[in-house]
């Protein structure tokens, strides 16, 4: 047989106060990452006039640069806001982007904000291994057996 206890109002109204004091706990917090030059900063590039040096000078080091041939600097800045146990989510990202010429001149200054973006499928091409559902445990068990140490002390092996 279970029994049920009811609470006495003293606890309700202490269960209250505790669910409200949690709740009131879950603010929303900012938390800033990166850097990206305001339209401000981005006046004295000049395009045409501005060499890359200058731009590293006046910003700093890219987040990222050109892949190929190093023909453009990236500078991101993001926001993102945090509530209680939820996943922290962007509301806003800067990216500016500042493409040279082959003489490291400016040639292009572009900003993208997080409405710009769009989502990029990877296509990922792995080179089937041979290993199916096998664990790495599973694969030096397996390999146990197969083990010549004279091959690693650099012997001949021997067949018996």
């Amino acid at each position: 047989m279970i029994r049920h206890f009811p609470l006495s109002p003293s606890l309700r109204m202490l269960g209250i106060v505790l669910g409200v004091a949690a709740a009131a706990g879950c603010t929303r917090m900012e938390r800033f990452h990166g850097f990206a030059p305001s339209e401000g900063d981005l006046e004295s590039v000049q395009v045409g006039q501005t060499t890359k040096d200058a731009v590293l000078a006046s910003f700093g080091p890219p987040v990222s640069d050109g892949t190929l041939d190093n023909n453009a600097v990236y500078y991101v800045s993001s926001r993102f806001e945090f509530f209680g146990p939820f996943a922290p989510e962007e509301t806003d990202r800067q990216v500016v982007a500042i493409r040279f010429d082959g003489n490291d001149v400016v040639r292009d200054v572009g900003r993208y904000t997080l409405q710009d973006g769009q989502v990029v499928a990877l296509d990922r091409r792995v080179t089937e291994g041979g290993i199916n559902d096998v664990t790495l445990l599973g694969q030096l068990l397996r390999s146990f057996g197969r083990f010549n140490a004279a091959t690693i002390l650099g012997e001949e092996p021997q067949d018996f």
